[in-house]
């Protein structure tokens, strides 16, 4: 069995929030809302077509630990059916996007096999 991971090892959190054609109003609504109320975050850009591990259109919210305790409930209760994948940064991106992955709706089968086991070059 493995050692615990230290939650100190977060340096932030990601969420990426999926949507298609028809639900892009939504996810438009969304990141206006979250941008409006947490002006600590990073908004990523729209990708409007699949990127990185991701099956789908999606963009991504960064935001630092401090923010986790208001932001991911401000998501669970406005996503507006949306999906959305939380995950922390802990420098293990597999880990982070699989085994410390949070999923908000339906759960989609990412492409883990690009992701690194590590940040370390």
């Amino acid at each position: 069995m493995a050692d615990p991971v230290d939650p100190a090892a977060i340096t932030e959190y990601h969420a990426h929030v999926y949507y298609d054609a028809v639900s892009r109003p939504r996810a438009a609504a969304l990141r206006e809302w979250v941008e409006q109320r947490f002006p600590g975050v990073r908004m990523g850009r729209w990708h409007d077509v699949p990127v990185g591990p991701h099956p789908c259109a999606m963009y991504q919210i960064a935001f630092k630990p401090d923010l986790f305790p208001t932001l991911a409930p401000f998501l669970l209760l406005n996503r507006q059916g949306l999906t959305v994948l939380l995950h922390p940064e802990s420098g293990r991106p597999r880990d982070d996007h699989t085994l410390h992955a949070a999923w908000m709706g339906q759960v989609l089968k990412l492409r883990t096999a690009i992701l690194p086991e590590t940040d370390a070059a």
